[in-house]
């Protein structure tokens, strides 16, 4: 959780991809091909609403599988004031096929609207981590 002021999506990004650099999942590389990404294709990581999920291809430094997520109080916009977001996921994949189930589990969490937006009203982590956790 971040309670950072005036944030870029760029900083956005690179502090959601931090723990995954930390733990050895990514290469400092992943986040500049994430951050490369966004400024070709645009806002295209802005999968619902205040919802961002980061990534890159595998050989710009994935080592494995994971999953990060940074929930800032106010919101960021990605590329632009159209698209605000309040959780920054980063996924990590090794090859095309393997991240596939982390994916899906996540889809199903992000497709109830309830939950999204207590994500979004949390005030700490554990709060975070009790909605994400709950059935």
């Amino acid at each position: 959780m971040s309670s950072l002021d005036n944030l870029t999506w760029k900083q956005a990004i690179e502090i959601s991809a931090q723990p995954l650099i930390d733990n050895g999942s990514i290469e400092p590389s992943y986040v500049e091909s994430m951050k490369k990404v966004v400024n070709e294709k645009g806002p295209y990581f802005n999968i619902g609403p205040h919802i961002a999920l980061s990534h890159a291809r595998p050989e710009a430094g994935a080592n494995k599988i994971s999953l990060a997520l940074l929930k800032t109080d106010k919101e960021v916009n990605l590329v632009s004031k159209d698209h605000p977001i309040q959780l920054w996921f980063v996924l990590a994949a090794t090859d095309s096929q393997s991240h596939l189930k982390v994916i899906q589990e996540l889809m199903e969490l992000l497709m109830d609207e309830t939950k999204v937006t207590k994500m979004c009203e949390a005030k700490n982590v554990q709060e975070l981590q009790n909605i994400i956790k709950t059935n």
